[in-house]
């Protein structure tokens, strides 16, 4: 059993794994615009910015993702996603219930599909058929949004690092052979094929991760991999009052409106639309430049 308290329990947010208004204002999406859009007079002014935070992203991330801090990170995000897996991978997955049937669980991961992708085409597939795209979902747990992302798009490519969930969800997806699911290393998607990917999209699982340099890793690495002007859509926590301890891999860290625009910057993104700043569900629409 893991040496931890669920979120629910011990009186912190509790990380369920629906939300219903993850499309509101942004344009391309229905309903119609209301939040707020990034333009060049937004811009952090480059004097505003500590010194952790500049333009030399490259060098000063790269140096902070290996440091041992974040690699015993990795270790533990593995781990006890590993051990919540074997306990309940379901349940740890979408923690609206204890107990999932094949049918609840998978229609709630088209619930989810229909909310954050067919309400925002536009953005997404660009006028490009869905049958030929190539996408990529960051942190897939058990499979149950990337069942739904199988049936409607050409090719999907999943990580998660857990091998536990990993080998959960090729099983549920064994009769999709359009969808490829792999175990990450929890930093970066060295284990995807090298291709130029139409859209990538994650939700519920930044989340969970108690290191900003870790998720920037990932956004940086998902920019190599789109084509030039493809959506990342996804989802972090937005709520400031969330103190994220380095060794808990339930509550992570917390992005303020400001931290993501900078993010987006340094990994060379335009941070085109966010909803829900300050939110436990902080979306965010950053399009390749």
């Amino acid at each position: 059993m893991l040496q931890y308290e669920k979120a629910e329990s011990r009186g912190r947010l509790a990380q369920l794994g629906e939300h219903r208004v993850r499309n509101a204002g942004v344009e391309g999406s229905n309903p119609l615009p209301s939040t707020k859009s990034f333009s060049a007079s937004k811009r952090p002014a480059v004097g505003s910015l500590n010194k952790n935070s500049p333009t030399r992203p490259a060098i000063h991330m790269d140096a902070k993702i290996h440091d041992p801090q974040n690699q015993a990170q990795l270790d533990k995000m593995r781990q006890d996603w590993d051990a919540r897996a074997r306990e309940n991978a379901r349940h740890y997955v979408a923690t609206g219930k204890e107990a999932w049937s094949d049918e609840e669980f998978f229609a709630s991961g088209q619930t989810a599909f229909d909310e954050d992708i067919l309400t925002d085409l536009t953005n997404i597939c660009q006028g490009k058929p869905p049958s030929e795209m190539r996408i990529l979902e960051i942190g897939c747990g058990a499979g149950r949004i990337t069942r739904a992302f199988s049936g409607y798009f050409g090719e999907v490519h999943a990580v998660d690092v857990s091998g536990e969930m990993v080998a959960i969800a090729r099983k549920a997806l064994a009769d999709r052979p359009n969808a490829h699911v792999y175990q990450n290393n929890g930093k970066d998607l060295t284990v995807i094929p090298e291709a130029a990917y139409d859209f990538a999209y994650s939700t519920i699982v930044f989340q969970h991760i108690p290191s900003r340099e870790i998720i920037e890793n990932y956004v940086r690495e998902v920019h190599r991999l789109l084509r030039p002007g493809a959506l990342f859509k996804f989802q972090v926590q937005g709520d400031p009052r969330i103190e994220a301890q380095p060794d808990d891999t339930w509550l992570g860290t917390s992005f303020t409106d400001q931290q993501a625009c900078e993010m987006a910057l340094r990994c060379g993104f335009e941070p085109r639309y966010r909803h829900g700043a300050g939110e436990q569900y902080f979306w965010l629409w950053f399009f390749k430049k």
